[in-house]
């Protein structure tokens, strides 16, 4: 996919932060990240979380502004393709409203026109 789109994945402030909603999953896999108050923490926490899951896109981190989250509705995730500066595809809130198959053939549908 890499030679027809860009893939990246923003990190923004921590959905299940030990000082917010810890989760299950997360205690048993020993995953304890407070909120972040600075930039570098945030950084951190998202290092962890693209080696924890083996991400193979970069990541991008969110400033403590949370400019990118309140931009794009972000919290707690949302898939958004864009393209040439516009939004071309806007996915529901996930990880309950995600829709992988709608969003793949929207991208697909974009490289058709513009390819």
């Amino acid at each position: 996919m890499g030679d027809l789109a860009h893939l990246h994945l923003v990190y923004i402030a921590e959905a299940h932060s030990v000082d917010g909603w810890q989760t299950d999953s997360n205690e048993a896999a020993g995953i304890r990240i407070n909120q972040h108050t600075e930039f570098g923490e945030r950084w951190e926490a998202a290092l962890l979380c693209a080696e924890r899951l083996s991400l193979s896109i970069p990541t991008l981190v969110d400033g403590m502004d949370n400019a990118a989250c309140v931009a794009f509705s972000a919290w707690p995730e949302r898939m958004y393709i864009i393209h040439e500066g516009r939004i071309h595809y806007r996915g529901g809130q996930g990880p309950y409203d995600f829709d992988v198959p709608e969003a793949r053939e929207s991208l697909m549908a974009l490289l058709a026109e513009t390819g």
